[in-house]
């Protein structure tokens, strides 16, 4: 396929990875590496790999579907569907549709960590527990990336399907597409060669010691899993089924830069330069990737069992992309050689999520971000009492981090136009709000 993908693990230092490309009608896939440096069980193309946030668009999928059936109205408000739905800003209960969580501009808290359980009721109780969750801003203010969103999408498929969420997944999608290696939950995803996500921890790579997150968080990306080749049949639905393009059309034509690429939204796809639509899954230790290309009938997939995944992914898409549809592939975000100084006047404060304060301060011609857990979960995700990054100018409002991690250099936004010309909100995907 115009690559060999054991050397691509191997210069990547991924353990294991599969891909698929669908090109003329037809796919052809690959796999390479292991499932688990722990077992070194050997990666297959039916093994099954967790896709992240690329559920949102199967989640996205199964919302259309409603529309298509005239059951749902995306301009609605959410409340009309969901009997005793309730934010703790009674004016954003009141307007919040579909088409804001859709789109993340519901100005939801994007990840309320609340551990509703694994039962059936799991999404429901989270839902209800966003009563006490944060309001970033009305909705359809701001764009800011939310889990918590597609997890009240998630429930809302539930109330009007009448039925779970993994179960409607199986029956309006998986079963009629006759996918195979599909996992929709952990008990699942036992009957199938799962690949297990790995960390780097003191300096080399392990294999994580959980599989995946809370398990109301299904809807937005924590369980999913399949193999690259049955993403792609799923992507094929979109290719053909002429109902579905709508979910393709620009909802918003820019969003904040904070990386990969990404310069509008659709409604649940990432949309990138010449009309390439995608999206990017992160979870526990595994990092998955989507490109597709519409008009050439183009799609790839690249599922890996590394959160340090993207060099990889990069490269295939840098390769296919350009070589079956004719189209480029933006760089990997790095430091500038000479950066130009932080704007302190404009960038520098501190800003808040529900989980951190996070510092922007320059220090004798040096800037630094500063995370400070905001509660004990916040500490034990961080795995410290407070963690510094320094980070160098990128563009007029953007900063990126001068040291690479694991994962890469991050890119961050300084959004909005507050008191004295101060930005307003820090941006890296979702919005962490000026408090100083």
């Amino acid at each position: 396929m115009g690559w060999n993908l054991g050397e691509l693990i191997t210069k990547y230092d991924v353990p294991g990875a599969q891909v698929a490309v669908l090109a003329d009608g037809k796919i052809r896939d690959e796999a390479a590496g292991v499932l688990s440096l722990r077992t070194g069980v050997e990666t297959t193309s039916d093994s099954v790999f967790k896709i992240g946030s690329i559920t949102k668009i199967w989640t996205a999928t199964l919302v259309r579907q409603l529309v298509s059936e005239g059951v749902l109205d995306l301009d609605r408000p959410v409340r009309e569907y969901v009997p005793g739905f309730r934010l703790n800003d009674a004016a954003a209960t009141a307007l919040l549709t579909a088409r804001h969580l859709l789109t993340h501009t519901g100005g939801l808290d994007g990840n309320h960590y609340a551990d509703t359980g694994r039962n059936d009721d799991a999404i429901e109780k989270f839902v209800a527990a966003l009563a006490d969750a944060d309001q970033l801003l009305p909705p359809g203010t701001l764009f800011s990336y939310s889990n918590s969103g597609y997890a009240l999408l998630g429930r809302l498929v539930e109330v009007v399907r009448g039925k779970r969420f993994h179960d409607v997944l199986r029956e309006h999608l998986v079963a009629p597409l006759g996918l195979r290696s599909v996992a929709t939950d952990p008990y699942e995803a036992i009957l199938h060669r799962a690949a297990v996500g790995h960390v780097e921890a003191g300096g080399e790579l392990v294999p994580t010691t959980s599989w995946a997150a809370r398990y109301h968080c299904v809807p937005s990306g924590s369980h999913l899993a399949m193999s690259a080749r049955d993403l792609l049949e799923f992507v094929r639905l979109h290719l053909t089924d002429e109902t579905l393009a709508a979910l393709r059309e620009p909802q918003l034509e820019s969003v904040p830069d904070f990386g990969g690429g990404i310069l509008g939204w659709g409604l649940g796809w990432m949309l990138y330069q010449d009309r390439v639509l995608g999206h990017t899954g992160v979870s526990k230790g595994q990092k998955a990737f989507l490109r597709v290309v519409p008009s050439a009938g183009v799609a790839v997939a690249v599922l890996t069992n590394s959160a340090g995944g993207e060099p990889l992914a990069h490269e295939i898409f840098s390769t296919v992309l350009g070589e079956l549809a004719g189209v480029g592939t933006a760089p990997l975000p790095v430091p500038p050689a000479n950066p130009t100084p932080i704007d302190a006047d404009r960038m520098c404060g501190t800003y808040r999520t529900t989980l951190y304060d996070i510092a922007l301060a320059v220090e004798n011609d040096r800037a630094f971000l500063t995370y400070h857990p905001r509660s004990e979960l916040a500490a034990s995700l961080l795995g410290k009492r407070e963690s510094r990054v320094e980070v160098v100018r990128l563009g007029d409002s953007t900063i990126i981090t001068l040291e690479p991690k694991f994962d890469g250099h991050q890119v961050l936004s300084l959004v909005g136009s507050g008191e004295h010309g101060r930005a307003r909100f820090l941006h890296n995907g979702a919005a962490a709000t000026r408090i100083a």
